[in-house]
């Protein structure tokens, strides 16, 4: 049983798999990033000095003064600004797998189509014919 599992999972897809996945997992840290640190706050000045990670809905009717007050106090609140965040990162994440996508597509090999079919055998007297075709041809 060890060894079986051993080659499932030595196989390349498997091995490929991982690898993407674990790329894929700081790669989203750094769209995370991107996006919390780099993108939103000058959106956020734009906007009228806005910090999107600090928008929310208290459901509690407490009002609380920030998100930071409201999780102390354990009062429910709806975090909109933390998903616009989410949001942002899913879509650079889903443009970016898009182009590389497009990218390998466009370097894939295509296959060569097959070639024709070979003509038939012709019998002796088809090929006298067609010798007589084509010297009649190049008297023309």
């Amino acid at each position: 049983m060890f060894k079986e599992f051993k080659e499932f999972a030595m196989k390349g897809n498997v091995l490929d798999m991982a690898i993407g996945v674990i790329i894929g997992g700081a790669f989203g840290k750094i769209v995370s990033s991107l996006v919390s640190d780099v993108l939103m706050p000058p959106l956020g000045l734009l906007m009228g000095k806005v910090d999107f990670s600090s928008l929310f809905i208290d459901l509690s009717n407490t009002s609380p003064a920030s998100l930071a007050a409201a999780k102390a106090a354990g009062a429910p609140t709806l975090n909109y600004g933390v998903f616009l965040q989410s949001v942002f990162d899913f879509l650079i994440i889903a443009f970016v797998i898009f182009m590389l996508v497009k990218q390998v597509n466009r370097f894939k090999n295509e296959a060569p189509p097959p070639p024709p079919p070979a003509p038939p055998v012709a019998s002796n007297e088809e090929k006298l014919l067609m010798e007589i075709r084509d010297l009649l041809r190049g008297r023309q």
